[in-house]
């Protein structure tokens, strides 16, 4: 990881601005940051609110391959990236290893010595939680699993129903994505927890 960069120059107070939750704008100073890790540069943007209450850090990803930065709105363009550069084996380090070191920040709901459940920094829905093993151990994507790790796996799955049940108490869908064409874009297997909403069917 380089040092962390500051852009402010570059996009402007105003810019760094309208990203931030149109609840969050009012009276505040903004700072936007970029961390590059490999082909993306993921944007750390503190906002100061009125005396009273807490900073916060939001989160959000960019593509450093674009002639402008800007946000990486297409999903199927990231997986296909992902997996372009994804290596069989244990695979090159993402953006869940920075999270469990302690480098990058997370909303963490649930954690204990196999596991990490927080919150997505791009959530599709109200609720968006990732769920994730501590040690990747190979398991890059779900079709990499070995035999040996069934009661991770089932455990993982565990975790997701009981964060699942605590934050959408009527319904969620777990999600696991698998390769390119099933839009998986981190090589550190994880399983979606969606709801807080009515959710449709079928799914894209």
């Amino acid at each position: 990881i380089c040092p962390m960069r500051r852009i402010r120059s570059l996009v402007g107070a105003a810019s760094a601005r309208s990203l931030l939750p149109p609840s969050t704008t009012r009276h505040t100073t903004t700072e936007l940051f970029f961390v590059p890790l490999g082909s993306w540069y993921t944007s750390l943007i503190k906002y100061h609110p009125p005396r009273g209450m807490s900073p916060t850090l939001y989160t959000q990803g960019f593509h450093s391959s674009q002639k402008h930065l800007k946000m990486p709105n297409d999903e199927v363009t990231a997986a296909k990236e992902a997996a372009a550069q994804h290596i069989d084996g244990a695979g090159p380090p993402t953006v869940f290893d920075n999270i469990l070191s302690g480098k990058w920040p997370c909303d963490k709901v649930y954690e204990d010595d196999r596991c990490l459940a927080f919150r997505d920094i791009s959530p599709q829905a109200p609720s968006h939680l990732l769920v994730i093993p501590k040690d990747r151990d190979g398991l890059t994507k779900i079709t990499k699993a070995r035999e040996d790790q069934k009661e991770l796996l089932g455990h993982l799955l565990y975790v997701a129903q009981e964060v699942g049940e605590k934050e959408c108490p009527k319904g969620f869908r777990l999600v696991i994505n698998n390769g390119e064409e099933g839009c998986q874009s981190v090589y550190h297997v994880h399983i979606h927890v969606i709801g807080g909403k009515q959710l449709k069917w079928p799914p894209g």
